[in-house]
Parts: C-alpha cells; sequence; structure tokens
C-alpha cells in the first residue's frame, strides 16, 4: 500500500541541516565557477585561419538567430503553462512557488542549451585549426572534450543549486514546488529537442542528398549552399538540445528523489538526494580532467576509462556519504513520513538500502556505455555487418540497421528493467521507501552526468570541426585524420549518452508512479473520498479494461509523436532539397567554385520550417495525459504512463542505435573499406545515414523528455481530477469538456500539420520561398 507523503507543516530542517544544504549550494556554484575557467581555456585556444574563422562566424550567426527566434516562440507556450499552473488547486504558497520555479527551471534550461550552442560554435574552429599543429591529435581531442566540460558543469551546477534552493526556501513544501522546477526544464528540453532536430536533420539530409547522392561532391563541400545549415543544425540540434534534454533530466530526477525522499526517510530523504548529485559535481571535475588519449590509443578508448574511474569515485564517496549522513535503522530517522514505513521496514538499514540503490544507478550507465559503444561503434562487430551490407545496396544497409537497432532495443531495455527492478526489491516491506531506491538509482547515474555531457557535446563540436576543415580547404594531412576519426568516436559518444538519457527517464518516471499515486490519495482524503468510493476510473489493476486503454493509447502516443517529428523533418528537407537543386540549376557558377552559394537562404528555411513543426509534437505531449485523465480517469491515466513508459524506452533506443549504427557505417567505408568513398557501397551507407539521422537525432532523442513531460503533467493534473470526480467539487460535464477541448487541440494540430504534407510536391519553388 502506497503511503501519504508528509505533511508539509511537519517538516523542518535544524541547523545542521541548513549547514549541508548550504554546502551543496556552494559546490553547485563551484562547478558554475570550474565551468568558467574551462571556458577561458577552451577559448584560448587558436581559432585557426581567416577562411576558417569566416565559416564559424557564418554557423554562429544562424545558430543564435535561430535559438533567438525559437526562445520567442516557446516564451508564449511558458507565460501559458504558468497561468495554468497557478490556477491549479492546492495551498496558495505552493502554487505561486511551483508556478515561479516552473519559469526557473525553462529558463535554466534555456540556459544550458543556449550555453552548448554558443561555446560550441566557437569551439568548432579551434578543434579545427589544432588538428593542423603538432601533436593535434592531444590538442584537439582535449579541447572538444573540454567545451563539453563546460557545458556539463553548468549542467550539474544549475540543477544541483536550484534544486537546494528550493529546499532552502520551502522545506516541506520544497517536493511540490519542484514539481514546477522540473517541468519547466522538461518542457523546455522537449521542445529545444524537437526543433533543434527537425532544423539539423532537414539541412543534414537536404545536402547529402543533393550533394552526395546527386551531385557527387564530398559531405561539407562549400558548393553545396545547406552546409552552412547543417553546420549550424548541429549545434541547436545537439549541442543546445541535447544539454538542455541532459539538464532536465538531472532536474526531474532530483524531483522524484526529493518527492519520494520525505516520504521514505523523512528530513534525511529530503537531503541526501542533494548529496549524491553533489558528490557528483567533483567526480566530473576529475573526469573532465583526466581525459587524455594515450600514445596508439583509440579516443573512445580513453574517454570511456575517463568516464569508469569517475564512476567507481563516485560509488566510493556515495557509499561512504551514506553510511556518514544515514542513521543505521528507520526508527531513527527524523520525521519519519509515517509509522507504518518504520514498521514495515524494522530491521532493515536505510544505510545499506540507499549506497546499493546509488552503485545499482552508476552500473546501469556504465553497462549502457559498453552495450551502445559496442552497437554503434565502429570496430565492433554490428556496425562492420551494416558496412559490409553495403556491398549489395542501399536496401540491404537499411535492412541491417533496422535490426541492429531492435536487437540493441531489447538488450537495453532489459538491462534497464534489471536495475529498476533491482532497486525496488531493496525494500519489498514498504513501496514508498522501494520507489525511493529507484529514485536514488537514478541519482546515482547522473553522478556521472558531467561527463555524460562532455561526451555528448564532443560529438558535434568533432562534427563540426571536420565540416569546417572541409570547407575551408585549411586541413591537410594527418589533421584530415585525426579530424574524421574524431568525429567517428563523437558519434558513438552521442548515441551513448542517448542511452543514458533514456534510462533516466526511465528511473525518474518509475519513480514518479509513487508521487502520482500519493497526489491521488491526498486529493482523494481532502474531498472525502477513498479509492473504494471513486469507481472503476480510479482501479489501477493492469488487467482492468480501462485501465488496459490506458496503455494502448499511452504507447499510441509515443508511435505518434515519433511518426510527426520524422515527418516534419521529411518536409522540411524536402524544402532544402529543392532550394539546393534550384541553385546549382540557376546559377552553374556555384559547381564551378565561381559563385558563392545561398548560404543564409537554406538557413532561413530550416529555421521557419523548425519553428513551425515542433508546435504539434509539443501540444500532442502536454494534452494527451490531460484528454485521458479527465474523459477516462486517473486509472486509465496511470495505464496511460505505464505503456508510454514501456514503448518509449525501446522506441528511443531503436530509433537511437539504427541511426548510430548506420552513420559509423557511412564512416567505415569512407576510411576506405568496401570500395572507399564514391564507390556504390558508399552511395548506400549515404542513404542508410540519410534515413537513420531523423531516427537518432530528431525523433529517438525527443522521446527521453517526452516521457517525463507527460508524467510531469499528469502528477500536477492528479488532484484536479480527483477534484471533478469525487466529493461535493465532482462534477462529470466539467471533466468531460475538459477532455473533449484537449482532444479538440490534439487532433486541430495534427490535421494542421498533416495539411502541409502536401506543399512540397505541389509548389516546391513557393515552398522554398515563403
Amino acid at each position: 500500500m502506497y503511503v501519504s507523503t508528509l505533511a508539509a507543516s511537519d517538516l523542518t530542517l535544524a541547523g545542521g541541516d541548513y549547514a549541508i544544504v548550504g554546502v551543496v549550494a556552494v559546490v553547485a556554484l563551484a562547478a558554475l565557477a570550474i565551468g568558467f575557467v574551462l571556458l577561458r581555456e577552451v577559448l584560448a585556444a587558436g581559432e585557426g585561419t581567416s577562411k576558417m574563422q569566416d565559416i564559424g562566424r557564418a554557423v554562429q550567426e544562424g545558430a543564435a538567430a535561430y535559438l533567438n527566434r525559437q526562445f520567442r516562440t516557446l516564451g508564449i507556450f511558458v507565460v501559458i503553462v504558468f497561468v495554468l499552473l497557478f490556477a491549479l488547486p492546492g495551498d496558495i504558497g505552493e502554487r505561486v512557488g511551483r508556478s515561479i520555479f516552473f519559469v526557473i527551471g525553462a529558463v535554466f534550461s534555456a540556459t544550458i542549451g543556449y550555453l552548448g550552442m554558443w561555446l560550441a560554435t566557437r569551439a568548432n574552429i579551434r578543434v579545427a585549426a589544432a588538428a593542423r599543429e603538432e601533436g593535434g591529435r592531444e590538442k584537439a581531442m582535449r579541447i572538444a572534450f573540454r567545451t563539453g566540460g563546460v557545458v556539463g558543469m553548468f549542467t550539474v551546477g544549475l540543477g544541483l543549486f536550484g534544486a537546494a534552493v528550493v529546499v532552502l526556501v520551502y522545506t516541506g513544501q520544497a517536493p511540490k514546488v519542484l514539481e514546477g522546477f522540473g517541468f519547466g526544464a522538461a518542457l523546455l528540453a522537449m521542445f529545444m529537442r524537437v526543433g533543434g532536430g527537425i532544423f539539423t536533420k532537414a539541412a543534414d539530409v537536404g545536402a547529402d542528398l543533393v550533394g552526395k547522392v546527386e551531385q557527387g561532391i564530398p559531405e561539407d563541400d562549400p558548393r553545396n549552399a545547406a552546409t552552412i545549415a547543417d553546420n549550424v543544425g548541429d549545434n541547436v540540434g545537439d549541442c543546445a538540445g541535447m544539454a538542455a534534454d541532459l539538464f532536465e533530466s538531472y532536474a526531474v530526477t532530483l524531483v522524484a528523489a526529493l518527492i519520494l525522499g520525505t516520504a521514505a526517510f523523512g528530513q534525511q530523504g529530503l537531503l541526501f538526494p542533494l548529496i549524491v548529485p553533489a558528490i557528483g559535481v567533483l567526480t566530473a571535475v576529475v573526469g573532465v580532467y583526466i581525459t587524455r588519449a594515450r600514445e596508439g590509443e583509440g579516443g573512445l578508448k580513453a574517454i570511456n576509462r575517463s568516464f569508469y574511474i569517475s564512476a567507481v569515485i563516485s560509488a566510493v564517496l556515495c557509499v561512504i556519504a551514506a553510511f556518514v549522513y544515514l542513521p543505521s535503522s528507520f526508527d531513527a530517522l527524523t520525521s519519519p513520513s509515517d509509522a507504518s514505513v518504520v514498521t514495515a521496514m524494522a530491521g532493515s538499514d536505510p544505510r545499506v538500502i540507499a549506497s546499493v540503490a546509488v552503485i545499482i544507478g552508476i552500473v546501469l550507465a556504465g553497462v549502457i556505455l559498453w552495450l551502445t559503444g559496442y552497437f554503434t561503434g565502429t570496430e565492433d562487430k554490428p556496425v562492420k555487418t551494416v558496412g559490409e551490407s553495403s556491398l549489395t545496396g542501399a536496401a540491404t544497409v537499411i535492412l541491417a540497421g533496422i535490426s541492429i537497432g531492435f536487437e540493441s532495443a531489447v538488450y537495453t531495455a532489459l538491462v534497464i528493467s534489471a536495475a529498476v527492478f533491482g532497486a525496488f526489491t531493496l525494500a519489498t516491506g514498504s513501496i514508498t521507501v522501494a520507489l525511493f531506491a529507484v529514485a536514488l538509482a537514478g541519482t546515482g547515474l547522473l553522478t556521472t552526468v558531467g561527463v555524460i555531457v562532455a561526451m555528448d557535446t564532443f560529438g558535434p563540436v568533432s562534427d563540426n570541426a571536420q565540416g569546417i576543415a572541409e570547407m575551408s580547404g585549411d586541413v591537410e594531412g594527418d589533421g584530415v585524420g585525426i579530424l574524421t576519426e574524431l568525429d567517428a568516436v563523437g558519434n558513438t559518444t552521442k548515441a551513448i549518452t542517448k542511452g543514458i538519457a533514456i534510462a533516466t527517464a526511465v528511473l525518474a518516471a518509475t519513480a514518479l508512479f509513487g508521487s502520482y499515486r500519493d497526489a491521488i490519495n491526498q486529493a482523494l482524503t481532502e474531498a472525502g473520498g477513498t479509492l473504494a468510493d471513486a469507481g472503476t476510473a480510479f482501479a489501477f489493476e493492469v488487467f482492468a479494461p480501462n485501465t488496459l486503454v490506458g496503455v494502448i493509447i499511452g504507447a499510441s502516443v509515443v508511435f505518434m509523436f515519433s511518426g510527426l517529428a520524422i515527418n516534419a523533418v521529411t518536409r522540411a528537407a524536402g524544402a532544402i532539397v529543392f532550394e539546393v537543386r534550384r541553385q546549382f540549376r540557376e546559377d552553374p557558377g556555384i559547381m564551378e567554385g565561381t559563385v558563392r552559394p545561398e548560404y543564409g537562404r537554406v538557413v532561413d528555411i530550416c529555421t521557419r520550417d523548425s519553428l513551425r513543426e515542433l508546435a504539434t509534437p509539443g501540444l500532442l505531449a502536454i494534452f494527451a495525459p490531460i484528454a485521458v485523465g479527465f474523459g477516462l480517469g486517473v486509472g486509465p491515466l496511470a495505464g496511460y504512463l505505464a505503456g508510454a513508459i514501456a514503448t518509449g524506452t525501446l522506441m528511443a533506443i531503436f530509433l537511437a542505435n539504427s541511426g548510430g549504427a548506420w552513420d559509423n557505417a557511412k564512416k567505415l567505408v569512407e576510411d576506405g573499406h568496401h570500395g572507399g568513398k564514391n564507390s556504390p557501397a558508399h552511395e548506400a551507407t549515404v542513404i542508410g545515414d540519410t534515413v537513420g539521422d531523423p531516427f537518432k537525432d530528431t525523433a529517438g532523442p525527443a522521446i527521453n523528455p517526452l516521457i517525463k513531460v507527460m508524467n510531469l503533467v499528469s502528477v500536477l493534473i492528479a488532484p484536479a481530477i480527483v477534484t471533478f470526480s469525487v466529493g461535493d467539487s465532482a462534477s462529470t460535464p466539467i471533466r468531460i469538456v475538459i477532455a473533449l477541448v484537449a482532444v479538440a487541440i490534439i487532433v486541430g494540430a495534427v490535421v494542421v500539420s498533416k495539411r502541409r504534407s502536401t506543399s512540397i510536391a505541389d509548389t516546391p519553388a513557393e515552398s522554398t520561398v515563403s
């Protein structure tokens, strides 16, 4: 049975507790300071030739223009959601705090994304320049990884600082206020992921189809009008989008841990989830600074070694912290949530439960790193198999990549499930403590988030560096090989971080189930009803037909969301193809190299289309839980979340790993295997990579914030659903009207989106200039 969380008025912090939170806040600020130190180091590196700098400035201007327009668009959503959050039932202090910290979470998420873009667009030319120097491989790798280190430090610093401030100011009300903080971070991250993903892959697909396939010119040839947009897209999609994504993973996992911590461990449960990521800050610094490739050693091996070292240090320090801070029995916990928890867990040691849970999360990160690296790395059998399939054409390349994606999704999902089950079984006597253990596993996984962000940013920075080197023509000899190697390593690290990000989504979403049920129980108590009084709409049994309907709808939403994202890339890429073809056709001087293409025109098309297309997936994520909850009840809504988590996990991993395998198979052929560049095998892998682009960089990564947005929306609306279902305020007509309005918004958005699909085919010329 679930127990109710501790009432806000019953939980206070002593002087020593305030000191602990204060230390955590100082550690968070220290992370920001270290980020600034790394930032100065990156910017101190040489910027290369004037031609490199010219290309770099074009990328910087395009990326900044896109994000500025995106933030203006998203500002409207933030204002609307702020008002809606304030209108939800609850104590006035909670409502004000939750709404304000929703904005703060959104601003922090946007700040992380913007910083990731801003620095990456300046680091790319420095990585390209370093590859030309003596010891270029070591210098280029260090700059690329420490660029990610800056973003990693700001991610952990802002996330931890925001949570610490909420706990200091709101104490017992902190979990409710943190719901707003996590929701703001998740919502902005999802929009940035979708919008940035559409931008980057529309440009990438368009550039590849016309440049590589039709014109037979290199990937980043300056004669291709889409090359600048492609490089811009790497930054707004992979750097800005993924940085915001990992920040919201950090924030939402903390939210889940703090909500459940107050119920499971009382006062210590509110503070221990802050101590664990504070330790992660220290280990992230170690991981960033020790990353360097040894002589004759692959870059991926060096990065993996740093990750594992930092993970081991995190595990040791977290165990020490658990045994120093937590008591040896549940009887000794300060302000226990409920006597039933203490009774149920009699004889158990909170220190052991917390330690093992955190270690499970850290081990999960390491296993996913190895597993994803195996399925997407150029040195392992799966990618080599995709490369070999290129000898028989594009169709077999696509089939091989899909097969690898399906297979890897099963293994990764089983590993994540084992971690969730292992953490859950640590406290079989109390489901509240068991769910807190799952949340602690999530915080354990995220002790490595600083290194994870560095790994992810490393990818697009290396990709951009190679593009700038090819466009400028100023990198020759060994420098070309260095950048090619770093680009291939970056493809793998990006796939790894996507796998780890989806693992955090599952852990956080599973933990949030506890707060979801608790929100329902509290609302029922206030309404003077019980689950038994509420009828079948409150039945949580999976074998109940209405709950099963919820599961099916939840799974369907993941498919619809993925389809909308991929279709958006298809339409936007079509517009890019027509525009690049038009430029080649109307001005032969472009192909001859005597006329400069209209790069800005392609950037404008990508910006317009991506901002137009991001609304529909976003509205689906927000209003689908509202439609199910108010229309069918909280029981089916629980099923909806279960279906979305299960399907989303498999879909996200499948899309990410298929795309990663196709991308690196192309790199393998370009390195000289199976005929090398401009061979039939190369053309086949380019087609595979083109299919995989929206898989791995648009739809797949966006599922991660999607899951958490839907979970947080459900937690936030659960009391309102109960209010209109039970007691004096019950009103079936109001519930039905709310559900129908939500459905109408979703249907309208999808219909409008689908109508756009004919514009490219019917009026190609107009679609590129409107």
